[in-house]
């Protein structure tokens, strides 16, 4: 459990920073009236959280000679359990992208052109 609460902190901080970056863009484009760029954002989301749930999984089952020291009472290999840890993962990872990503939406594009 600890575990997913670091991971989840660090997707949160991620994406929110990502979309710190991209905040004047979105800005940009709700004042010339193409949305807020929600959808944008947490398809690129959803695109790294994809890559990093296949290649963790990949490298657990690849490493999984390695992990059996370390895990009592379970398989490396248990299928339910990386199911289950990659659905958390992945849901905690599409509420960091949408949080954010509705933040930067409600942006008043007036401010936002004014910033600079």
């Amino acid at each position: 459990m600890l575990a997913i609460l670091l991971a989840s902190g660090g997707i949160y901080g991620s994406m929110l920073y990502s979309v710190g970056q991209t905040h004047r863009e979105i800005g940009i484009r709700i004042a010339l009236g193409a949305g807020g760029g929600v959808a944008m954002i947490v398809r690129t989301g959803l695109a790294l959280t994809i890559a990093g749930i296949t290649l963790g999984l990949g490298g657990a089952y690849a490493l999984s000679r390695t992990l059996e020291s370390f895990v009592f009472g379970l398989t490396t290999t248990d299928t339910p359990t990386s199911a289950a840890v990659a659905v958390v993962l992945g849901a905690v990872a599409m509420a960091s992208c949408y949080l954010p990503a509705r933040r930067a939406a409600t942006t008043d594009p007036i401010e936002t052109l004014r910033s600079d």
